[in-house]
């Protein structure tokens, strides 16, 4: 697919929060990542304003197993408490994705350079991202690495179908929709031999309103074009 990079996503505990679970104060995941936890971390990859990341598939490599913990959180009125979160433990993950330009950011043109986003982006992924990998929450840390999407042998390669239930997909913000409001989106997974094939936000019928919010405003005074960044890494690697 055009724009795209595979890479194989692994840490020790993951936490894709079930929001369903934290009405009492104490936290428990999902079998599987979310949409927007596997956006989330291709942003910490390579992200800049000009461009929409799209999730197209995960594979689940190891076998989902859980883990509670005891945790003392910081309550909002002072103090702390104490509750229970449930982890998944051991994770690794084969994911698919690509970019495509903002089409609710026309301000950002300048900096619509398709062949340089997409270097400066696998070099970024060669390096482990430009920024801290999560898996779910702060405290799972990650790790990112180039793979080829289907190598290898997953746990659930022979599996057949697994229905998920209702899940979280993500979270739409201003200047991925146009509409100046935060929404939640839910859908209805299947993994099917361990890929979990997720449709775009877009395509969402399960749409629910959290708040009124505006876009952040991008221009050349806040943004660096990819010219210019890709200048920068180049220098670097000659020097």
């Amino acid at each position: 697919m055009r724009n795209s990079i595979e890479f194989e996503v692994y840490g020790k505990y993951a936490l894709f929060t079930d929001p369903l679970t934290k009405m009492g104060g104490e936290k428990l995941s999902y079998q599987v990542p979310t949409y927007q936890a596997l956006k989330g971390i291709v942003e910490s990859i390579y992200w800049k304003p000009t461009l929409l990341m799209v999730v197209d598939e995960v594979r689940v490599m190891n076998p989902i197993r859980m883990e509670s913990k005891g945790v003392r959180p910081i309550e909002y009125g002072g103090g702390n408490t104490l509750a229970y979160y449930t982890y998944l433990k051991d994770v690794r993950y084969q994911v698919r994705a690509h970019f495509i330009f903002n089409p609710h950011r026309p301000d950002l043109a300048f900096d619509r350079n398709e062949h340089k986003h997409h270097n400066i982006m696998k070099r970024s992924l060669r390096a482990g991202g430009r920024r801290d990998i999560f898996l779910g929450t702060r405290e799972c840390q990650g790790y990112v690495e180039p793979c080829v999407f289907g190598e290898g042998v997953g746990f659930y390669d022979n599996y057949g179908e697994i229905n998920l239930g209702t899940m979280v997909h993500g979270i739409n913000y201003p200047d991925e929709t146009g509409r100046n409001q935060m929404e939640v989106r839910l859908w209805n997974p299947v993994m099917k031999n361990g890929v979990i094939q997720f449709i775009r936000p877009d395509q969402c019928t399960q749409i629910r309103k959290i708040k009124e919010i505006k876009a952040k405003s991008f221009d050349q005074s806040n943004v660096e074009s990819s010219e210019v960044l890709f200048k920068q890494l180049e220098g670097e690697v000659k020097e």
